[in-house]
This record gives C-alpha cells, structure tokens and sequence, in this order.
C-alpha cells in the first residue's frame, strides 16, 4: 500500500484502505464524497522528521498509516472504536 500526496492531498486506493474499515471500495468512496470518513493528517517532528501519519475513523473503525516521505507504508495499526 502506498499513500500519494501531491499539493497536500491525500490519495490511497479504495482498494486498499476499505477493507480495513470493512467497508467495500465503491462505499468508501461514497462515505468519502459525503464527508463521513474522518482523516488526520500529522507530519512528523524531530526523530519522525521526513515521515507523516494518517488517520481514517469510519464504520467503528481507525486506521492509521505511518509513511516515509514517498508516500511508503511503514506501519499500519488498525483497532475497534467505539463501543
């Protein structure tokens, strides 16, 4: 998996990304045309310098992706919110 940002617009594939929220990927990009998928975007500091970080809550579910600056995946968490 891999992340494009390009003029500070996150890109991931539905392919990708909606299976991990459970969702399929022509769902997800309906939740995401609505605007009920949130996302976080963090750039890493310091020792994180270079790297960034992106979160996507929707359907009971986070996903956070911690990418070199080329977009890469280095770590993917995944977990349960909500009750």
């Amino acid at each position: 998996m891999k992340v494009d940002v390009t003029g500070g617009r996150i890109t991931v594939d539905a392919a990708d990304l909606a299976p991990l929220l459970e969702l399929e990927p022509d769902a997800f990009q309906r939740h995401m045309q609505a605007g009920d998928i949130a996302i976080l975007s963090e750039t890493g500091q310091g020792d994180d310098a270079g790297r960034f970080r992106v979160t996507f809550r929707a359907n009971g579910w986070k996903v956070r992706l911690t990418c070199a600056a080329d977009g890469t995946v280095l770590k993917r968490f995944r977990a349960r919110i909500g009750a």
